[in-house]
């Protein structure tokens, strides 16, 4: 068990400065570290690698102190035997991929180098570039490189800052199966930035959700990222549309309340949070989760139906990006096969559907 009690602060003008404050601990397993950028994911791992010094707290590994500074102890970062991934890689250009993941293990009997050398460059299905360079090697190659590098050295711990960025994601899948196998055998706490949610679904037995160098939120990653209680982390989890409103109703019995969306005589149907009438809100929801119409619908569930007109249409890919305007924008993502059955295009007069459990209130100041 990693156990991380830490306060540092950052101060880059007089007028403003960082705080991070920490107290969390992190089994063995996956933790996923997930939060916008500057939220303080990165300087996290660097002060549990050593690489960064608290002001004050403790850093324990089990039974093993890292850092305490009631005591004015600071383990060197080569002594913690943790292994770190960091986003650039940093592989040795000139040495091989076999020299490169051999780097930290250099004391140990040269036969007993080859034998672990060997059995992680299978283990991360790369035996066969041994005497390759970095610069002869693919994307995905110099990842698997890199997480073989710092496994070979058996760490008790593993960070790894968003070790995958710009990988398609076939290849994420194949690369983080390797990990997740590696993981299985050996049962070390793995903490895990990033900011793709097909990599958290993909790894994240927890989550822990950061914004201003603070923990928000921790849990499973549905339960974190799909109903996201801060501005920040449901921008970070992609939530399309974030909109201001005021609290203009509530019923308790019903678990519902209304909003009034700024700028409009729109109203929007949310579930009853612990708000006060008149307290200004905002409201996440995901494009995916608004359907649209091309007639008023009627004998539907959904709560919240909104006359709108489209402004753009954008294709990506296989979705199709739609702005409309109901007084207030929203993006809405369909099908193309939906599309042309609407026969989306600009200037059509539709109809949002939006159920009153896709609406997510959440909170300004992260809390």
């Amino acid at each position: 068990m990693l156990s991380v009690k830490i306060r540092k602060r950052f101060s880059s003008a007089p007028a403003s400065s960082f705080l991070l404050q920490i107290d969390e601990e992190f089994p063995p397993g996956f933790t996923v570290l997930f939060g916008p950028s500057g939220a303080g994911k990165s300087t996290l791992l660097d002060c549990i690698a050593g690489l960064l010094k608290p002001d004050e707290g403790t850093i324990r590994l089990n039974d093993d102190v890292f850092f305490d500074s009631a005591k004015g102890f600071s383990l060197a970062p080569q002594e913690r035997g943790i292994g770190y991934v960091f986003q650039s890689l940093a592989l040795f250009p000139h040495l091989t991929v076999e020299e490169n993941v051999a780097f930290g293990i250099a004391r140990k009997a040269v036969s007993e180098q080859r034998e672990l050398v060997g059995r992680i460059l299978g283990a991360f299905h790369i035996r066969e570039l041994g005497q390759r360079k970095p610069g002869e090697l693919s994307g995905g190659e110099k990842q698997r490189v890199a997480l073989a590098r710092s496994v070979v050295t058996q760490p008790r711990l593993l960070l790894l800052d968003e070790p995958l960025t710009g990988l398609d994601a076939g290849l994420r899948r194949a690369i983080l199966q390797d990990l997740a196998d590696w993981n299985a055998a050996n049962r070390v706490p793995i903490l895990y930035v990033t900011h793709n949610r097909e990599e958290v679904d993909a790894v994240g037995q927890c989550v822990v959700a950061i914004t201003d160098g603070q923990v928000r939120e921790r849990g499973l990653p549905g339960a974190v990222l799909d109903a996201p209680r801060a501005v920040e982390l449901a921008q970070a989890a992609g939530f399309e549309n974030l909109l201001t409103g005021r609290v203009v109703g509530q019923k308790a019995a019903d678990g519902i309340m209304r909003v009034a969306l700024d700028g409009n005589h729109c109203e929007l149907e949310v579930p009853l949070g612990a708000v006060e009438l008149g307290q200004t809100v905002e409201v996440a929801i995901r494009a995916g989760d608004i359907l649209l119409a091309k007639e008023a619908p009627r004998g539907l569930s959904a709560r919240n139906i909104l006359a709108a007109t489209v402004e753009s249409v954008e294709v990506r890919g296989a979705m199709v990006a739609v702005r409309v305007n109901a007084g207030v924008g929203f993006v809405v993502h369909v099908t193309l096969g939906a599309a042309r059955t609407l026969e989306i295009k600009e200037g059509l007069n539709v109809w949002l559907i939006i159920k009153t459990y896709s609406c997510h209130v959440v909170n300004r100041k992260g809390i």
